[in-house]
């Protein structure tokens, strides 16, 4: 599934993710602030826009590239996924649905670094439950008003514009009645709500976003009316094998500090990797952390391939987020009482993992999802 170009991509991320993200990782987590240097840093060397087309200043790479970028960095620091969305949520509506302008305009922004993206489904009262969403979109002459609040924003607080799902017909049954607009954080009526205090990645700000009568010209429609939940579940499919690499990329680093860990520690007159209870453990890891990498891998060349990705994208997301839980857990376990000090990386990895089961689709989601496509619905 990889070829001698994805070892070369996996080379320079994780010499980048070691030399870059790593001595900074602490710090972002302590305080809640993500380096500009290091940000600077990922948009200058491209890793943020691998998948995006070169036509639009990005890498014009496939999801095996972005999948190896998004497993190395988030080995050494979970928090490296923010600058990486656009190969994920806020870059695939443009560049599965955006037109050329929009696409030159958006798109182009963020491959270049000028302009940051988020995208907008989650509702205070509409998690899982996409038709439930509140949020309107009235035509009005050559605009659209949109009022609604989407919640739990991933870049909210620093986003330029975001993908915005929204009713254009409320009386529409399910999901038909749903449409995607570009919505650009400066206009009127555009505001944000306080920035989460977070168990983990907290240096990737999240915040609600509220739209009071908001004016959306009518050429920020993404593809056409109707079109929203199409849109929102295509882009979650590819966005589940990114995410699905950051929680290989994290069980990844948690079995790397239990590894060292064991082999430092002395118990009993010698190392506890020595003892054969740290070794099952290590060997049922290490088993279990390639089982979840060949999932991202044949899901991301799926994708590359052309073939239709949701039940092994679900697959992969539902299992490298109980994959990376598990993992993290069982690494601190191995830490003994070290492994609940902030001293140590892994105190920080498993509070990071939680997340990987719940956003983009908590992992109960991707049972039903999985289910659904093998089943039948």
């Amino acid at each position: 599934m990889l070829e001698k170009k994805h070892e070369m991509i996996r080379k320079l991320a994780r010499e980048f993710a070691e030399a870059e993200l790593a001595p900074r990782a602490a710090e972002v987590d302590e305080t809640g602030v993500y380096s500009d240097e290091a940000l600077a840093l990922i948009r200058k060397s491209k890793f943020h826009a691998v998948t995006i087309p070169r036509k639009y200043g990005g890498c014009g790479g496939d999801y095996r590239s972005a999948a190896i970028v998004m497993e190395e960095f988030s080995r050494k620091c979970a928090n490296s996924a923010t600058p990486l969305m656009p190969n994920s949520l806020s870059g695939a509506p443009l560049m599965y649905f955006g037109n050329e302008q929009q696409k030159q305009k958006y798109l182009r922004g963020m491959a270049e670094g000028t302009m940051t993206g988020a995208f907008g489904i989650t509702e205070p009262g509409a998690g899982s439950d996409t038709a439930a969403i509140a949020t309107t979109a009235d035509k009005d002459g050559d605009y659209y008003i949109l009022n609604g609040r989407k919640c739990f924003i991933t870049n909210g607080p620093i986003c330029d514009f975001i993908t915005v799902f929204a009713k254009t017909d409320v009386n529409a049954r399910g999901v038909s009645g749903i449409s995607a607009f570009i919505v650009e954080s400066g206009w009127e009526g555009f505001s944000r709500g306080k920035i989460e205090d977070k168990l983990g990645i907290r240096g990737s700000k999240t915040c609600d976003i509220i739209m009071e009568n908001v004016r959306v010209p009518k050429e920020n429609l993404l593809g056409r009316e109707g079109d929203g939940f199409k849109i929102c579940m295509a882009t979650l499919d590819s966005g589940r094998i990114t995410i699905a690499s950051q929680g290989l990329g994290i069980a990844q680093g948690a079995l790397d500090e239990a590894i060292k860990y064991t082999k430092e520690r002395i118990q009993f007159g010698k190392p506890i990797s020595k003892l054969q209870n740290t070794q099952f453990e290590i060997a049922e890891m290490s088993t279990k952390v390639e089982c979840g990498r060949l999932l991202v891998y044949q899901a991301a060349w799926m994708k590359d391939m052309g073939q239709n990705i949701t039940t092994k994208a679900a697959m992969a997301k539902y299992y490298c987020g109980d994959l990376c839980n598990d993992i993290a857990y069982r690494s601190l376990q191995l830490h003994g009482g070290y492994g609940f000090m902030k001293d140590y990386p892994i105190e920080r990895m498993y509070r990071d993992a939680r997340i990987v089961s719940i956003y983009e689709g908590t992992s109960e989601i991707q049972k039903v999802v999985i289910a659904g496509n093998i089943l039948g619905k």
